[in-house]
């Protein structure tokens, strides 16, 4: 089990785990999760973590079918500027590796923004933890789970 899992498993969320063999030379993550799952691109969430002027990490969660929009996601923060986090930071804050960062059961809880297309869907599907397996649950729960919030900050 990982981190992401015990978390919801903990809190009683209701939820679903779908693995797949991942494969190490697919260019993104995310999309090979939709397509080797045999899903819609538009309800498959990205993990992002960015950094604000001071330095301060959050969390974007976005479709793998688009891109997080740096301006939207600052403003969502209350900031000026937001950066893509340096990879190393990321893996350390968050105690997993790229491609298997999860919005869920982080080392320590980040401000966390989900975006609203979220809720176009009853369940959609985040990194559960590890290259090859996801989790799948109802946005209003990953939001509970991380206590984020929802904002329109992918494009």
């Amino acid at each position: 089990m990982t981190p992401a899992i015990n978390l919801a498993k903990k809190f009683n969320i209701a939820y679903q785990v779908h693995e797949y063999v991942h494969d190490a030379n697919a260019e993104s993550y995310g999309e090979e999760a939709a397509q080797k799952l045999g899903l819609d691109k538009a309800r498959v969430f990205k993990t992002l973590v960015v950094a604000n002027d001071n330095k301060q990490l959050a969390v974007a969660v976005v479709p793998v079918a688009g891109q997080l929009d740096l301006k939207k996601m600052a403003k969502a923060l209350g900031c000026k500027k937001v950066a893509m986090a340096d990879k190393k930071l990321v893996e350390k804050s968050s105690g997993y590796v790229l491609g298997g960062v999860s919005p869920l059961g982080q080392k320590k809880l980040l401000p966390t923004v989900l975006d609203s297309s979220a809720n176009d869907f009853p369940t959609i599907y985040v990194s559960a933890g590890r290259r090859g397996l996801e989790i799948e649950l109802a946005a209003n729960d990953l939001l509970t789970l991380t206590r984020g919030s929802l904002g329109e900050i992918g494009r």
